[in-house]
């Protein structure tokens, strides 16, 4: 299953259509039966609801752990009026599941991504390819690419 849309990108305008997303699960929530994962790529967070109905799908949510890479076909489905989260640019809209795949499977990393936290330079050196992801060096990186980018058009 090949990915046709980044989590990110997903808008109201989307609903009804069917997207294939992959990216590291974010955020996993049990709600006693539906399972809500926020799956995170290098473009955003889209939330993804699996439903019981759809056994298949939803075991792969069960054991699915933070930092696994997940692929998911689905359908695009504009949240309930109460249940939009305006902080999120994807706040309008979740990801109902037809297939899941786990693409990968990933040990506990030693400091959460999604979380500010005090880390050790060194720790942060030594897991780089985990510190990359965390937003704020991202920003930094793309920022920088920027520049470059403009500084090599201008010249």
């Amino acid at each position: 299953m090949l990915k046709d849309t980044y989590c990110g990108d997903l808008r109201a305008e989307h609903a009804g259509d069917t997207v294939k997303v992959a990216g590291w699960v974010h955020r996993r929530r049990d709600h006693g039966g539906l399972i809500f994962i926020d799956l995170r790529d290098s473009h955003g967070i889209v939330q993804v609801v699996f439903n019981p109905d759809d056994a298949e799908s939803h075991a792969v949510a069960h054991r699915s752990r933070s930092e696994w890479v997940l692929a998911v076909e689905g359908v695009v489905q504009e949240r309930s009026v109460e249940t939009r989260n305006p902080n999120m640019a994807t706040g309008d809209v979740e990801v109902i599941p037809t297939a899941c795949e786990v693409l990968n499977e990933s040990a506990t990393p030693p400091f959460f991504i999604n979380e500010p936290s005090e880390v050790s330079e060194q720790q942060r050196l030594q897991y780089r390819y985990l510190d990359l992801r965390r937003p704020e060096v991202s920003r930094v990186i793309r920022l920088r690419h920027e520049v470059v980018r403009y500084i090599r058009n201008f010249l």
